[in-house]
């Protein structure tokens, strides 16, 4: 890291001064959304945990602020002609629902495979929206097309100075909040959001630790960083939000000068996440503004952030419901309170009626039953018995294992 003070770095193209003017233009259109510690993800993670839940926003995402001001910069002309932006689902709601407010015509390019909540809400806001491309850059060049035959304006999700300086209005309110944190950590799509907190975090407190964090399907940002090549490790990302091949270069300018650090959160422990603070917080959190506290709870960082005080930014909250209700259930199996197992049987009469009556003896609940008699390698007279118990922890599930081969059936669970 260079100087951390963008107040008086003379190459500065987003300034501290840029962001307070942001909160100014922003103030009333925006919600101030709560920052809160969390006790229950501080024991869990050996730190002090705040939360800014930005999902509490109207669109659901922090996408609002930058979007919204870029709006408010532009001319009665150009507002005459129009936007256009690409976007997986946040900054295209963001756009979709400040153009309806401010009576701007608005397009929106969309990947193909976004989430269907997404496409509905903004669609639902008035906006055109194209779905095309695989992700964003695809529907970038889709953009660019747009721009070029219809003369619309482009706004950037995130390699714009007003959209960074939008978007570091959060860093403000977080530090207003709570001036004794001693890190941030902020997911990184296209880096937007992060540049704009890390520019106005080290003009308040330059002393903070500001680290990024991404999907390692996804490290394009985490490669320019560190000059490394990781291969992602698939195209499909529970992190939709941030899964960006292409990071600005105004934003990597920016996150060189000020993050100290890009953390990698696998997949599993994005899924994690979400399900944590959906039944420890109470609050919806897709992929990508769960990525943060995944990244916390990494036992790769435990040391790094032990003890300190620690500001997570949940950046949106834009899931899909069939998404989250896999991602719970998953959650519950990996916790050993939902178990699958596998029996082989005698295909006789009463046998399924006695492995009932084991497993709710043990206080088992099974909640799916699946005989397999013609795919299976067993005896014609046997049968393959597949089971979806619900239990109260691993313990529970180890209890009613027992019980069943002491009552000399062969069981074993299944993986997820």
């Amino acid at each position: 890291m260079k100087n951390r003070d963008s107040r008086n770095h003379p190459s500065a193209t987003v300034t501290f001064e840029d962001i307070q003017k942001a909160a100014r233009d922003l103030k009333g259109a925006i919600i101030n959304t709560p920052f809160q510690i969390s006790r229950t993800l501080s024991e869990l993670c050996g730190a002090e945990v705040w939360l800014k839940f930005e999902n509490h926003q109207f669109t659901a995402s922090f996408k609002e602020r930058g979007a919204l001001n870029k709006l408010l910069s532009l001319t009665a002309e150009e507002r005459r002609r129009g936007v256009v932006a690409m976007s997986a689902g946040n900054h295209a709601q963001g756009v979709a629902y400040h153009c309806q407010r401010l009576g701007i015509p608005a397009t929106i390019i969309m990947p193909r495979y976004t989430p269907l909540n997404k496409v509905k809400h903004t669609r639902n806001f008035g906006a055109t929206v194209e779905l095309s491309g695989d992700n964003v850059d695809e529907s970038f060049a889709v953009a660019q097309q747009r721009i070029q035959e219809q003369n619309l304006v482009l706004i950037h999700p995130y390699d714009d100075a007003k959209v960074i300086a939008g978007q570091g209005t959060v860093a403000l309110e977080m530090l207003e909040a709570n001036r004794d944190l001693d890190a941030l950590v902020v997911p990184i799509g296209g880096g937007g959001l992060i540049s704009g907190i890390s520019i106005a975090a080290h003009a308040v407190k330059p002393e903070l630790e500001i680290l990024g964090v991404q999907s390692d399907a996804y490290p394009h940002a985490y490669n320019q960083y560190y000059s490394k090549n990781l291969e992602p490790t698939g195209a499909a990302t529970i992190a939709e939000g941030i899964a960006v091949k292409s990071p600005g270069t105004l934003t990597m300018q920016i996150i060189r000068e000020h993050v100290s650090d890009v953390l990698l959160a696998p997949e599993r422990e994005i899924e994690r996440a979400v399900a944590l603070l959906a039944s420890i917080e109470k609050t919806v959190v897709e992929g990508a503004g769960a990525a943060a506290l995944a990244a916390l709870l990494s036992p790769a960082n435990s040391k790094r952030f032990k003890g300190k005080r620690v500001g997570l930014i949940l950046c949106g909250g834009n899931i899909d419901e069939r998404i989250l209700a896999f991602v719970m259930l998953r959650s519950l199996a990996r916790d050993g309170r939902l178990i699958r197992i596998r029996l082989e049987i005698a295909d006789v009469p009463g046998e399924l009626a006695r492995i009932s009556a084991l497993i709710a003896n043990c206080e088992g609940n099974i909640v799916d039953v699946a005989h397999h008699r013609v795919f299976s390698a067993l005896s014609i007279k046997s049968a393959d018995l597949d089971l979806t118990i619900e239990t109260r922890d691993s313990q529970h599930r180890d209890q009613i294992m027992q019980a069943l081969q002491e009552a000399g059936l062969h069981a074993r669970l299944l993986d997820l």
